[in-house]
């Protein structure tokens, strides 16, 4: 429906349906030219004489072309009587209602250590910004794609395709699930500038934090560009699923759970681009590993960017364990507590509510990213700020180093007792590969 409340008219009592035994819910459907959205209803009440149905969205049935009403209980619960108007309370937003929000803490960080951030300033202009490379002397994606202008394209292309036959689905869709991440490259902006003493102010802020924000944005962005435009040259991938998975994973945004904290953010993207190095380090390897050299050096350089991105990153929060131990450790205690997420958690294909833990279940086995890898950036980071070494903790910062220091090793345990459990020779389908089956 185009609106949330809809309106139509119909014949009271309905006549005789079939009636489903599974479910004692309204079943309702609208049909469209090309699809059809499903709800099942969530609550009956009367307004004013009209019967009200509140809906939850169920799913898509694709190619309907008629309206179905299954009035279960409501048939046998209701008088005849009743008047003929009914009044539909869809959801407003299928996307943001979709998803189970937790409850949600902002601006967790006092303002004294807010202002700790923006004393920085001057630093962060001599060690962040330097990771960054001038525009001129960055890759582009068309470096590795065929050149369109060239008498030579079609050829370009051909080969490029002939050496994208030898790779299997299951690492397309790895690949495809990796790409889909860097394109949902605006969300990652915005939960930037929500971080309180760094975030861009006007758009165009001109603080060291602020440019920071604006370039690094600009130089991920090839990742997401190169990937996207290779796979569809391939000819492999159903890039309208693509598309709409894209869509969706941006309107759906992402909760981090970094409570506008520059401190939780930064162990945050800390986090993130070690794990982004590793998987694209990994697609590269396995790239090389099916012939398709060219799809290795992609991969290859797009983990080089994430590893120079996870330098700056790294080396804020040493600064911060620099000047503030005990809060930056108790940041990190509670950020590891409260487990990081991934980016692209609130993945959806239209079709699929699972499709994360599934893409993310294909990753385990190939070895693109794998709990272990989890472990080993939680162990390289507490090596890297030297967190071990910390001294004149509070109460709290001891309970915290030490929960910190302990916690690679139970990943890992917790990552053999689910691999021992974990069901072999299972199969899904997945639309980005035109609903292929591979093996999870």
């Amino acid at each position: 429906m185009s609106a949330p409340h809809s309106e139509f008219r119909r014949p009271w009592p309905p006549p005789p349906l079939p009636r489903p035994s599974e479910s004692p819910f309204l079943l309702l459907s609208f049909s469209s030219s090309d699809c059809t959205d499903s709800y099942f209803i969530r609550r009956v009440h009367f307004v004013s004489g009209e019967l009200h149905l509140a809906l939850s969205e169920f799913r898509q049935l694709m190619h309907a072309e008629t309206i179905y009403i299954y009035m279960l209980i409501l048939l046998h619960k209701f008088s005849p009587s009743l008047p003929c108007l009914l009044r539909i309370e869809a959801p407003k937003n299928p996307i943001i209602t979709r998803r189970n929000f937790p409850a949600q803490i902002t601006h967790s960080l006092p303002p004294h250590k807010v202002e700790l951030f923006k004393s920085l300033e001057s630093w962060a202009e001599d060690n962040v910004l330097p990771h960054l490379k001038p525009v001129e002397k960055c890759w582009q994606p068309q470096d590795f794609l065929p050149d369109p202008s060239s008498e030579g394209f079609y050829e370009q292309v051909r080969e490029l395709r002939a050496r994208s036959k030898e790779l299997p689905d299951d690492y397309l869709v790895c690949l495809v699930g990796d790409m889909i991440t860097e394109e949902a490259l605006p969300t990652y902006q915005s939960v930037f500038n929500t971080f309180d003493g760094v975030r861009d102010e006007t758009g165009a802020t001109a603080t060291s934090w602020a440019r920071w924000s604006r370039a690094w944005t600009a130089e991920e962005k090839r990742h997401g560009d190169l990937l996207n435009k290779y796979l569809y040259l391939t000819g492999r991938v159903d890039m309208k699923q693509i598309e709409k998975t894209i869509q969706y994973l941006i309107g759906s945004g992402m909760d981090a759970q970094t409570e506008n904290n520059p401190y939780l953010g930064f162990i945050y993207t800390s986090f993130q681009e070690r794990a982004t190095f590793i998987s694209h380090g990994n697609t590269a390897r396995l790239a090389k590993q099916h012939g398709d050299l060219k799809l290795a050096q992609i991969c290859g350089i797009i983990a080089s960017d994430e590893k120079r991105h996870e330098k700056a990153y790294t080396k804020v929060m040493e600064k911060i364990f620099e000047i503030d131990p005990n809060g930056a450790l108790l940041a990190f205690a509670d950020l590891m507590k409260k487990k990081i997420t991934m980016p692209a958690h609130f993945m959806f294909d239209g079709r699929d509510e699972r499709i994360f833990q599934h893409y993310s279940a294909l990753a385990q086995r190939l070895g693109v990213y794998t709990a272990n890898d989890y472990a080993d950036i939680l162990e390289f980071l507490v090596a890297r700020w030297k967190i071990g070494d910390l001294t004149g903790l509070s109460g709290e910062g001891n309970k915290a180093q030490d929960f910190v220091c302990s916690l690679g090793p139970k990943v890992r345990r917790i990552e053999e007792r689910a691999r021992a459990r974990a069901k072999e020779g299972s199969t899904m389908s997945f639309c980005w590969i035109f609903d292929r089956k591979v093996q999870r």
